[in-house]
This record gives structure tokens, sequence and C-alpha cells, in this order.
């Protein structure tokens, strides 16, 4: 028996949140409502520039968002990436003790990676990511004991910004195939896509048991402008393959079955920030409570229907409880009268 649900392999970075005022953003030179990749110097000034406002620290990243979706709903969990030895690193572990994610980040030199992401009145969010650490991720810093206990590893394209990261997560797909874990990739981008399109095709077809992609990363993958026929070639290439198309659904096909198609929930719109992330969440989830591919994309959905209706890339404690009773209720499922 596995005894994690997941062991995930991203990249830990701390958002700070900041309310600021539309004419700030001009002294900072950001262009608002953009994410921007910021070098050292740049964090410096962005954390200076906000060193007395009121500040919201949230762990945040690619995986590191998955993983603890999973966490709050109940599920064992691990969590493989890098971390700087400062206070940013230091609230990170804390917070993965918290929600009982056995943590194997390591220490890095660098500081630990940061999203300063500064929010205007009119609630765009300009963003300035600093990566740090994160890129020194190894294939010293894989887990093998933790991977063959685990029912699924899961990684995200933003693990191809560095050689040293794709070695890493090469290592820990061959770890999982000699231990029967199943191999779970997101997309995650279409830039990562443009970039390394026949290194994912290549790494789907010969090592991915699922993939998430959205419509524009199925797209560029596979140069298919129809979300139906992406999904048709992209089950072709794995076991399950997963196409959201934004507010219209999402699609998921299962090697020569018939496509899947989940509705989206319609609810009030504020932040889309880790839609996806907990999309994936959910849908996890469900394969490992033993749903259907339908149910368990009805409950992606569900799930990813909370993060998008409020600010953030986590549930609040008050929605993560309504969640749990709905669980436990079955009044998420449409398909079962919920």
């Amino acid at each position: 028996m596995k005894k994690l649900a997941v062991y995930g392999i991203g990249s830990p970075l701390m958002d700070i949140l900041v309310n600021i005022k539309s004419e700030e953003l001009s002294k900072l030179k950001l262009n608002k409502g953009i994410m921007h990749i910021i070098n050292g110097k740049k964090r410096e000034e962005l954390l200076s520039f906000i060193e007395n406002k009121d500040k919201n620290l949230i762990c945040g990243g690619d995986t590191p968002n998955t993983i603890i979706a999973l966490a709050n709903l109940g599920m064992p969990t691990a969590l493989s990436g890098r971390i700087g030895n400062d206070e940013y690193g230091n609230h990170y572990r804390k917070k993965l003790k918290e929600l009982k994610i056995i943590s194997n980040l390591k220490e890095g030199t660098l500081p630990t990676g940061t999203s300063i992401i500064l929010i205007s009145e009119d609630s765009e969010r300009t963003m300035g990511t600093y990566l740090g650490v994160c890129q020194h991720f190894n294939e010293e810093d894989i887990d093998k004991e933790l991977i063959s206990n685990s029912k699924y590893i899961h990684f995200t394209g933003y693990m191809w910004g560095a050689d040293a990261q794709k070695r890493a997560v090469m290592k820990a797909i061959k770890i999982a195939k000699a231990n029967s874990t199943g191999v779970i990739f997101d997309v995650a981008d279409p830039f990562i896509v443009k970039n390394n399109k026949e290194d994912l095709i290549k790494l789907i077809k010969e090592n991915v048991d699922i993939v998430f992609a959205n419509k524009e990363e199925s797209r560029i993958l596979l140069d298919i402008e129809n979300p139906e026929e992406a999904i048709n070639k992209l089950s072709k290439l794995c076991n399950i393959a997963v196409v959201k198309i934004g507010s219209e659904g999402a699609l998921i096909k299962q090697k020569n079955e018939q496509t899947i198609f989940i509705p989206s929930r319609r609810v009030n719109v504020i932040d889309t920030t880790g839609a996806g992330d907990n999309f994936a969440a959910g849908f996890i989830y469900g394969l490992c409570n033993n749903m259907s591919l339908q149910e368990s994309g009805i409950f992606a959905s569900y799930l990813a229907s909370h993060i998008v209706s409020n600010v953030g890339a986590q549930l609040s404690e008050k929605t993560k409880k309504e969640i749990l009773l709905n669980i436990k209720k079955g009044s998420w499922n449409y398909i079962r009268g919920g």
C-alpha cells in the first residue's frame, strides 16, 4: 500500500500580497497587470518599497499550490523543492508542518523564491517574481523513498526552466516507473511550451500517465486550434489527457475511450490565480478516492470554482470547512443531485 497520495516537485514561492495605488506602479517601472520575472536587485527594490505597507504572506508556487490544496482536503502528501535560509523559507516550513505535508525542502544559499503581488485599487494584480534558489533544485534533492511510497508524482512545465531541474524530474520519473508510481504532468505555461515543444511531447509520450493543459497550451504543443481535436491527439500520447477550456469547462479523455465534457461552474470570477493548480488537485483527489473520470472532473471544477471566487490561490479556512462538509454530504456532485 502507498502511504502518500502525491509527491510534488516544484518551486516554493512566497507570495507577498500588498495593496498599492496605480500611480506607484509607474514609479516602480512595472507594467500593470503583468507578471514580471525579476532579478535579485529588483527584488530588493520592491521589498524596500513595500517595507512599511501591510503585507499578506501566502505559501505559493506551481506544484506547491496543488499539494497544499490536496493537504487541505486531508490527503497525505509530500513536497520537494528548494528554499533559502531566511524568514520566508522558515515561514514555508512552518506552513507545511501545519498542513501535515511531509517537507522534502532543501536549503540553498540564494534567497527563497518570492512573488511580490501588487494589487491596485481596480483589483489588477501586477507581479514581480524572483525564482531565487528554486532554480538550484537538482537530482540530489529527490527522495527515492517518498516517491516509492506515493501513488503519484506531480510536476509542471516550470521545471523546464533550468537544466538541473529537468534532470531532477527525470530522476524522479525513473524512480516512479520502477515503483509503480503514476506520473502526472501539468504543462502550466504557453511560454514554456514554445521553448520546449519537442522535449515536452517526448516527455508526455514516453513517461507521463496523466497530462493537464489549457486550450492555449495544447494549441501550441500540438499545432491544433480545436480543443476536441487536441484532446484526441493528446490522449494518444498518454493514458489520461485533460484540456481546460476556461469558462467553457474542460475535456477529459482516456486513451481509446469517449471524450468527457465537464461544464464549468457559474460563479462570480474575482481572481483566476491558482485556478489550474486547484483544478489539478481536485482531479487528483478524485482519482485517489476511486471516483470515475467524470466525477473527478466535476470535483476539479467544483474546487477551482471556489478559488476563482476569492482572491489568492488557496482556500480560506471558512471555504475549506464548507468544502469538506459538502464532500461528506456529497453535495458537490451534480450528477448525483448535489
